[in-house]
């Protein structure tokens, strides 16, 4: 191919018309080498097809060989080719034979040949084949020579994908793209869900590869990147919004590749060699997708996220295509796979859909965990390359109790899990049994199990889970699903549906806490934080913008005209900003009161206790509040000095060990010694194992989510709370040497009989 440009586009022009025509795979992809071979002015040029055992199979040739088709086969590493096919990158060799990889197989006829050119066949950084030219004499291939061969690659790959060259292979084998896949992460949200893949951020299929009009792709690319400059630099101009902390890193990362001219130049060139502008985006994504996946640094493994975003936004501009999920494309049996998500973005989807949740990133307290667990979601997190490894319509079960995804599974492993959806059935069934029945312990200990809610939709629950009230009505998810700040006349219409519907039982409302990574779309913020979830936020922002807090706080007095209010502060750091929130609702109290309006029966504040400086106010606090409530997720972060949102930070500390307890120990021997109603209602509680630890600590009242009220309370029910005490307590004694406490726990429910598997 040592000549124009034009023979590039010459060649597209002939694989277009190839694939347009109305023949069998094999007869295809016959033709695609042979139009390739002369293309290049190659004596020989093959394709190889990885199949799902991990070996890659001669599928066609021309210059080797005939019989040998279907019949050659290298592993992945064996071999030139196999070499190609591990590590994702071009060979250009004048002398293949003297390379330490040539493996020879004498079926071939390929001894007589010296120059060999290999890419990998490519597809969103996967790899699904090699592609090979080989001459006699010695030669190293030119770049546009290599250039035309990874193009073509990409054309290959979109043929192998559709999956027409199934039935080729050898009886028994399969592509390795539709091969069934275990892949392991960590469960966050318990249950199993059988379903179909939906992509969060989609990646749009570009089906139109091989450009008619090379200029007019030339100038749609340039003008498509000159406007995704600009949106990544307004972005970045507008300093007064929450484009703060890892944030506006994002958008500098964007803007960094947005600016590159080496990935420019790239697209470029694929234009020039006659693909579309899109086609040319994703040809540039792939490749680099798969060399930064095999990089060594962190750093530039986690940049490849930023490149893989921008680039999706460049073909959403070049299509047409708006970003985000698409509107009517949500089936009936839908689970969500995304690199990670914020909390409100799961509202965006119809909530009977979705099946389930599986995310590259995510840990048990990051806010999109709690919110899918509330929704009785099953979640899996930390799948490492799992939005690489699925396409859209994959079939996909979630199992959020072992932390298994199951990518297109085989009819025998869908059956099992379908069983276990159907025992899992059998057994809420059983739990829904027990509501009616009093959560009191084997030796006569009353528990009180509460919901954690914090949308409408989540009341049900309380009637279905048989808990005696909700221990935490998170308000700030209203604010997060909504596009503005949700006026007093809506907040107070959502509070005095939430109290109607609980139906006299109690409701613990928690004032907005909002900021860390719970940001609203729609807020601004006025300076950078290094350090958000210690930053401005929930009390601290209510107490800075009283105007915000004071509409809430007044939509809750209305809310419970002639009711209980229960409402509690969160983030609360320092006893006097209990005492100005409690100011501020006195103060709205008298307004109302002024204007004639009903106000509610009685008024019981609290306070969240979450930050560890509370731990040293006990005695002043529990003299001045009516209740309090344990913030288990943010409590343990704090303590721990461990982010919540860090998954590196996963499983590192453990809740159970003997200084957490303490601390658990400690709070609820204060509120007993002042007689202050204490809940608490982090995560901890919903587990059966944790809370047995608790209850067996002193705690008499936990707030959970729905689907482990059940489990919980069928464990208690069970459970001798002195015969634990006995075995826990004196070991949280002070010169007692450290021990595994969960291991413990284990031990005595197994010798007790007590059920701790949820």
């Amino acid at each position: 191919m040592r000549g124009s440009l034009g023979a590039p586009r010459i060649l597209l022009r002939k694989l277009r018309e190839l694939m347009a025509e109305p023949i069998n795979p094999q007869e295809r992809l016959d033709k695609i080498v042979e139009q390739i071979a002369t293309n290049v002015v190659a004596e020989v040029c093959s394709v190889y097809v990885l199949r799902d055992d991990n070996v890659l199979e001669l599928a066609a040739t021309v210059g080797l060989k005939r019989e040998a088709v279907h019949q050659t086969s290298l592993k992945v590493g064996e071999g030139l080719v196999g070499l190609i096919a591990s590590e994702a990158r071009c060979l250009n060799l004048p002398n293949a034979q003297s390379h330490p990889a040539f493996a020879y197989k004498p079926e071939t006829g390929e001894e007589m040949f010296n120059a060999f050119l290999g890419v990998p066949i490519l597809r969103a950084g996967r790899i699904l084949g090699v592609l090979v030219v080989q001459n006699k004499a010695h030669r190293t291939y030119q770049e546009d020579e290599v250039e035309i061969l990874q193009t073509t690659a990409m054309i290959i790959a979109e043929m192998i994908a559709a999956g027409g060259l199934e039935r080729l292979l050898k009886p028994g084998s399969s592509l390795d793209v539709k091969r069934p896949m275990q892949l392991k992460g960590v469960g966050l949200g318990e249950g199993v869900g059988l379903g179909h893949v939906v992509l969060h951020e989609p990646r749009i299929v570009v089906s139109a590869l091989i450009a008619d009009d090379v200029p007019r792709e030339a100038n749609r690319l340039d003008t498509a990147i000159e406007k995704l400059r600009l949106s990544v630099d307004a972005l970045l101009s507008r300093s007064e919004l929450d484009q703060v902390g890892e944030h506006r890193d994002v958008l500098e990362a964007y803007r960094m590749f947005a600016y590159d001219r080496g990935w420019v130049r790239k697209m470029e060139e694929a234009v020039k060699n006659g693909l579309t502008a899109e086609a040319a985006v994703e040809k540039v994504q792939s490749d680099t997708r798969a060399r930064m996946l095999r990089q060594t640094d962190p750093y530039l493994r986690e940049r490849l996220h930023d490149f893989d975003a921008l680039a999706n936004r460049l073909i959403r501009e070049l299509m047409g295509r708006p970003h985000g999920p698409m509107a009517g494309e949500l089936p009936k049996d839908a689970v969500i796979v995304a690199r990670n998500m914020g909390a409100a973005d799961l509202f965006d989807y119809d909530r009977d859909r979705i099946k389930g949740l599986v995310l590259e990133e995510g840990a048990p307290t990051s806010h999109i965990s709690i919110v899918a667990r509330s929704m009785g979601i099953p979640v899996v997190g930390q799948v490492e390359g799992v939005v690489s490894l699925v396409e859209t319509g994959d079939s996909i079960i979630v199992d959020g109790e072992s932390g298994a995804v199951h990518l297109r599974p085989a009819p025998d492993v869908e059956s099992a899990f379908a069983e276990k959806v159907r025992f899992r059935a059998r057994k809420q069934a059983q739990y829904r049994r027990l509501k009616s029945r009093p959560s009191i312990t084997k030796d006569g200990h009353h528990v009180q199990l509460l919901l954690n809610s914090g949308l409408f939709l989540d009341l049900p629950h309380l009637e279905e889970s048989g808990a005696s009230g909700i221990g935490l009505f998170r308000t700030e998810l209203q604010f997060m699903v909504a596009t503005a700040f949700p006026r007093i006349g809506e907040q107070e219409a959502l509070y005095a549906r939430v109290l109607e519907s609980a139906g006299g039982k109690p409701v613990t409302f928690r004032s907005l806490d909002i900021g860390g990574d719970k940001v609203l779309p729609y807020a601004q913020r006025l300076e950078e934080e290094e350090n958000p979830a210690m930053g401005w936020r929930a009390i601290r922002i209510g107490l800075d913008r009283p105007g915000l807090l004071r509409i809430q706080v007044r939509a809750l007095l209305k809310a419970a005209a002639g009711r209980e209010l229960r409402l509690m502060f969160p983030m609360v750091a320092d006893i006097s900003e209990f005492e100005r929130a409690q100011a501020l609702v006195e103060r709205e109290k008298n307004f109302l009161k002024r204007l004639d309006y009903e106000l509610p029966e009685t008024i019981k504040l609290g306070v969240m206790i979450e930050v560890p400086s509370l731990l040293f106010q006990l005695d002043e606090l529990f003299g001045k509040v009516h209740f309090a409530s344990v913030g288990s997720n943010d409590l343990f972060q704090f303590a721990y000095a461990s982010d919540r949102g860090n998954t590196r930070m996963t499983g590192r500390y453990d809740a159970m060990s003997l200084s957490f307890l303490r601390v658990l120990k400690l709070i609820q021997d204060k509120a007993n010694e002042h007689h202050v109603p204490l809940t608490l209602c982090g995560e901890l509680s919903g587990r059966p194992l944790e809370a047995m630890a608790l209850i067996a600590l002193g705690y008499r009242s936990l707030s959970m989510s729905s689907s482990s009220v059940g489990p919980v309370k069928t464990m208690l029910l069970e459970l001798d709370v002195a015969k634990l005490r006995a075995r826990l307590l004196p070991r949280l004694e002070p010169g007692r040497p450290n021990e595994d406490i969960r291991a413990m726990l284990r031990t005595f429910a197994e010798e007790q009989g007590v059920p701790v598997q949820p």
